[in-house]
């Protein structure tokens, strides 16, 4: 199932006493320094959960899927995420 920006805001409305308006605000709120922050080129750490970073990724030789055709891909910026050591035990646990 796909968490939603909504399914979050639920949340916080059960696990809090903030209202509506204001849970929807706090969640956009982060949102956009989390986008204004990567926009800038900088890394977005949140302990326990992981790393999103903004990578350059060079120009290079790619192919049209449809026609098979070699074509140039333009360098562009992508951004990445590297999920914590915490959060990697959560999801997937060393059975011993």
């Amino acid at each position: 199932m796909t968490v939603t920006k909504e399914r979050i805001v639920s949340r916080i409305l059960e696990e809090t006493t903030v209202n509506p308006l204001q849970a929807r605000r706090h969640v956009e709120s982060i949102l956009d320094i989390i986008k204004s922050t990567l926009a800038n080129e900088n890394h977005v750490l949140i302990s326990g959960f992981g790393k999103f970073m903004v990578r350059k990724k060079r120009s290079r030789q790619g192919r049209n899927p449809q026609t098979g055709q070699p074509m140039n891909l333009k360098a562009r910026q992508v951004v990445t995420f590297k999920i914590s050591g915490v959060l990697r035990k959560r999801i997937s646990p060393v059975k011993t």
